[in-house]
């Protein structure tokens, strides 16, 4: 952690959102009625990385989590995993990322009751058959603190990262003296669920980076189009759109230049095209789509960004 003085009192920055959030569900008595209680949090942590570790965005020494924390009871485990499992896969699906699952059970040092981690895995176990994908059981591989779902993703050069946290947590509720007050009056202790779907933010970045080598899908591209040489109608309908004035390069050339400056549409407009009325649309690839109305085109960006549409140079 990064540590410090002041009168006489250490205080530190921020290194995990895991306390704070503990101590928000701790602030008055809780209900079951309020489980399963979701807390998220995108705060900046810092972690005192040795500089040898230090590597561009995939290792940085101030980074944020999409990070949340849900508060649950034991019964209550199977349905939140599945839930955060379908929110894993309706945002790897956007980036066109395919994923590999894997279970982590009890290691051979463990804190808590073996009864408690029998119906914590048998719960997760559920959790993955029930959401249909594939995936395997890594004996022993667990957390110290309760068993763990391993999220492996796949990028675009078929290359393994692990972003994403799905993990349970028996040990920070009793370290905090967490608890509720059950249907029945009694007081109980609730489960944590760590969750985290991209985890570093940096990292993630990094990865998306890489995994396009600069071809960003439309939606997400900072150079969606370039117009030669007239862009007033797609600027107003609100997509980014640069303009080739540069009266030393011929035609050929700004198309070239914008190609490899990975626009991922260029709207060429010469005379014919300027006496009709109409945009002449190529794609960074060199594929060449024919001609059409500006607002034909600014319909046709619309339903690739709403859709965020992976290949939408091809589906144009």
């Amino acid at each position: 952690m990064f540590s410090f003085e002041s009168e006489k009192e250490i205080f530190a920055l921020k290194p995990m959102n895991c306390p704070g959030h503990c101590l928000m569900f701790d602030q008055r008595t809780r209900s079951w009625r309020e489980l399963p209680l979701r807390l998220a949090d995108f705060g900046v942590l810092h972690r005192n990385e040795l500089s040898g570790a230090l590597t561009g965005l995939t290792r940085v020494r101030r980074f944020q989590q999409d990070d949340a924390h849900i508060f649950c009871a034991v019964e209550q485990i199977k349905d939140e995993m599945l839930g955060a499992l379908d929110f894993l896969r309706s945002v790897y699906a956007v980036f066109g990322f395919t994923f590999q699952l894997v279970l982590s059970t009890r290691p051979d040092k463990y804190l808590g009751e073996i009864a408690m981690w029998d119906e914590a895995e048998k719960q997760l176990a559920d959790s993955l058959n029930t959401f249909g994908e594939p995936w395997k059981e890594n004996p022993g591989d667990g957390a110290f603190y309760g068993p763990k779902i391993d999220i492996t993703i796949s990028d675009a050069l078929k290359r393994s990262h692990q972003c994403a946290t799905i993990q349970l947590d028996f040990q920070l509720p009793i370290r905090f003296n967490l608890g509720y007050v059950s249907e029945s009056g009694d007081k109980k202790r609730p489960v944590i669920i760590h969750r985290a779907i991209l985890g570093s933010v940096e990292r993630m970045m990094a990865i998306l980076t890489e995994s396009y080598a600069g071809k960003w899908p439309f939606w997400l591209s900072p150079r969606q189009s370039i117009v030669i040489p007239v862009k007033q109608k797609i600027y107003d309908a609100g997509f980014m759109c640069d303009v080739d004035v540069d009266p030393g390069d011929t035609m050929n050339k700004k198309i070239r230049n914008a190609q490899l400056a990975q626009y991922n549409f260029i709207l060429v407009v010469g005379e014919k095209e300027k006496t009709a009325g109409t945009v002449n649309v190529r794609t960074r690839d060199n594929i060449v789509h024919g001609e059409f109305s500006a607002d034909t085109v600014a319909e046709k960006f619309t339903v690739l960004k709403n859709n965020k549409v992976i290949a939408s140079e091809e589906n144009f």
